[in-house]
């Protein structure tokens, strides 16, 4: 007999730890824009899995590419070469127009890997004495939840009991070329943002921030890493979102919809001045570019690439953020964003984000909060028209009351 969504939720509850508070829902299958619960219901889903699902649900032809690798072999460790490898390192490669590329898995481990390869270079490369490398990061970031990664950052709850921290990491506020520039000094290795602040509430720099930045590391012989985890792989109207600054960073970290909605497929590329620090036995992972994450994530960026899913994020965003901007609520504070990755932010009243989040479940749309200000909006960049359309109503119905 199955379960109920309570039933499963209880269950789940007893036996996992309390780590994460998602929204009533309990998802039992899936498909393209959409997904239902074990009663039946159809929600559209308006997160995508944090940007993981950029194709949609269970694409076919992901799903193809998965279901023949493992009829094949699905793992050798790196220990053995394999004979899919190589294509993933090379599709990557040319998307990020870089000379090589470092396979992972999740988005924390490719961020791990970056910090690694910077302070490596900064010694080996740059001649900052041992243990002196510092790496510049943005105030309100997000890039993972590991011990070193949320030693710089700025959440306290994702701090609190953790300590001691990993040291090298100087904040400054997002955006603020002024602060960054005086931020640098001898010992600094790198600046790692993000392009656009997605875990931080949708947040965009100043117009030609990641230029001027991109200029100032150049000056001073100091490496820009760019986190696109969530950002990159045509989440934002472009392939990445430094695209939208013309630039060309040092480091660039993607994961999430890489792995297109079925396996987790993480990479870090840079050029070789950078990446050949990296000897045999300095870093690895047992299934980092193994044979199905290879299958997987060529398969994802063919397909990207094919459908133009960039540029159906750019027209799409468009439209729905020219519709989100047309509701007039005195809640409403802003509706910011590029491409498919939006977010509506309210002003601190009787409800929160999170109030709004769980109206529009029960409307059938499903979106997440942050910050208790921010109801974000990042479907797969497959959504129609329709959908989108479907989600608006919804959107304008809670805002009415």
């Amino acid at each position: 007999m199955s379960l109920t969504s309570k039933e499963i939720i209880e269950l789940t509850n007893k036996y996992g730890a309390n780590n994460y508070a998602p929204l009533e829902v309990v998802i039992q299958k899936a498909e393209g824009c959409w997904v239902w619960d074990p009663e039946g219901k159809k929600y559209l889903d308006m997160l995508s899995s944090y940007s993981a699902i950029n194709h949609g649900h269970r694409h076919p032809e992901i799903l193809k590419a998965m279901i023949e690798q493992t009829e094949r072999v699905t793992l050798t460790s790196r220990a053995f070469h394999n004979d899919r490898l190589y294509e993933l390192l090379e599709k990557i490669a040319k998307v990020t127009k870089k000379e090589k590329v470092l396979p992972m898995n999740s988005g924390a481990e490719a961020v791990e890997t970056a910090l690694k390869i910077i302070r490596k270079w900064a010694y080996l490369k740059k001649g900052i004495p041992e243990n002196k490398a510092e790496i510049i990061v943005s105030g309100n970031n997000f890039h993972g939840r590991t011990i070193t990664i949320i030693s710089f950052s700025t959440e306290e709850q994702y701090k609190k009991g953790f300590g001691p921290f990993t040291p090298g990491f100087k904040v400054i506020p997002f955006g603020d070329i002024k602060v960054l520039e005086e931020a640098i000094n001898e010992n600094t290795a790198a600046f790692l943002t993000e392009p656009i602040q997605g875990e931080g509430g949708i947040i965009v720099p100043p117009e030609g921030f990641l230029k001027q930045a991109k200029e100032l590391c150049e000056k001073h012989n100091v490496l820009l890493a760019v986190d696109e985890i969530q950002t990159g792989l045509g989440r934002t109207g472009k392939m990445f979102a430094f695209e939208y600054d013309n630039i060309e960073p040092d480091v660039i970290i993607i994961g999430k919809a890489l792995g297109g909605g079925v396996y987790p497929v993480s990479a870090v590329a840079c050029n070789n001045d950078i990446m050949d620090v990296i000897k045999p036995g300095d870093h690895g992972s047992t299934f980092g570019g193994n044979p199905l994450a290879a299958a997987v994530g060529v398969k994802s960026l063919e397909i990207i690439e094919r459908d133009d899913l960039p540029g159906q994020a750019m027209e799409k965003g468009k439209y729905f953020m020219d519709e989100l901007r047309k509701i007039d609520h005195p809640q409403i504070k802003e509706i910011r964003g590029r491409g498919l990755l939006i977010g509506l932010e309210l002003h601190k009243g009787d409800k929160n984000a999170h109030d709004y989040c769980e109206e529009l479940r029960e409307e059938g749309v499903l979106c997440k909060d942050t910050h208790d200000t921010v109801i974000r909006f990042a479907p797969p960049l497959v959504i129609t028209k329709e959908e989108m359309d479907f989600a608006l109503d919804k959107i304008r119905k809670i805002f009415s009351k």
